[in-house]
């Protein structure tokens, strides 16, 4: 258990029974529906599932970036001991920047055209500190150094659409951790960048984590993303958490047929050239229309193997299969086990 500086022990951020909806003409959707994870200070959790599955509602909902008139919002959300939830917009507002930030995922939407460099990030500055233009600009000039741009001191004074992709990135990290956030969550980080800017982003993020202790969430549909960089993973599908464990536990002792179905859908150097690969079956569900019983039933191909026909009536419950392993499944211990063994081969370990 770490302690906070608010005194409450316990992790950095810690998310409890989460649920977001949004009514809308044709029904509610349930974006969100009783999502809970803890992240620690130094520690790198990944929330990974395809479009549509709650990973940036959730991560919004973190922010405090959902308009609350227009959104239904319970369960807790406790950063430093403070739940974010129960706070106010403004008071939220306070703690953007200064105690956590979010990088997104498309920075040439993010970053402001008509504005240069400095002029956005000295405003980033300004608004959680009292000081000038000039030690604003230096805390800027610093930062863009820091996360690798060349020339910063002349760099800082160029236009969004004088940077390439990935330096227009670095500026987003740096525009999110000139306040020192505690919380850094990534959108998509190197979603719109090359394989070798993509290395270097993920490098540079763990290399600030090491250097400021930054509890981290990296939200991604990019498994290689998530194998490089995270401690942890949180599977979700049809807004939820249908597995939860630690990298090695979702990598090579995966139990819920989603994340099987996630992992067969990656390349793999180990597989004959000339094999296909194993895309999961189907289309993910409406957010609207969610199944009766288990959200991922109608493309789960072991549903057969349930007795009594429950995936069809009842929602499972998010039970541990192991220490710190959680899994949202019908399936008997044994059965996901020995799917997983065969679907994996090589790669699969047995559970301590």
């Amino acid at each position: 258990m770490t302690t906070s500086s608010g005194g409450a022990a316990g992790p950095y951020l810690d998310v409890r029974d989460l649920r977001v909806e949004f009514p809308t003409e044709d029904g509610l959707v349930r974006a969100v529906d009783g999502v809970s994870f803890t992240v620690e200070r130094g520690q790198t959790v990944a929330i990974v599932g395809e479009s549509g599955s709650g990973k940036s509602v959730t991560s919004q909902a973190i922010m405090g970036l959902h308009n609350r008139k227009k959104t239904n919002m319970s369960g807790e959300v406790i950063l430093d001991g403070q739940d974010l939830i129960a706070m106010s917009d403004e008071d939220v507002r306070k703690l953007r920047g200064r105690e956590m930030a979010m990088i997104f995922q498309d920075p040439l939407s993010s970053l402001h055209p008509f504005y240069t460099i400095e002029k956005q990030l000295v405003e980033a500055v300004q608004v959680h500190q009292n000081v000038s233009n000039a030690e604003a600009r230096k805390q800027a000039i610093a930062l863009l150094d820091r996360v690798g741009i060349p020339n910063p001191d002349r760099r800082v004074d160029d236009y969004p659409h004088q940077l390439s992709g990935g330096m227009r990135q670095r500026v987003m990290i740096a525009m999110a951790l000139l306040n020192d956030p505690s919380l850094l969550i990534a959108d998509e980080p190197t979603t719109a960048l090359d394989v070798t800017v993509q290395a270097q982003i993920l490098e540079l993020l763990k290399d600030l984590q090491r250097d400021f202790n930054t509890a981290i969430i990296v939200i991604t549909h990019d498994l290689g993303v998530v194998a490089d960089m995270a401690d942890e993973v949180v599977v979700m599908y049809g807004g939820r958490l249908v597995e939860h464990g630690t990298v090695q536990d979702v990598f090579h002792r995966p139990e819920m047929p989603y994340t099987l179905g996630l992992l067969a859908s990656m390349p793999r150097l180990d597989r004959v050239r000339s094999d296909r690969l194993d895309p999961i079956p189907g289309l993910p569900p409406s957010l609207i229309r969610l199944p009766k019983g288990c959200v991922f039933r109608p493309r789960c191909t072991y549903h057969d193997r349930v007795p009594g026909g429950l995936c069809d009536t009842e929602r499972p419950d998010l039970l541990p299969t192991a220490p710190g392993h959680e899994v949202r499944c019908h399936l008997p211990i044994e059965e996901r086990r020995a799917i997983a063994a065969e679907r994996l081969g090589a790669r699969y370990e047995e559970t301590a």
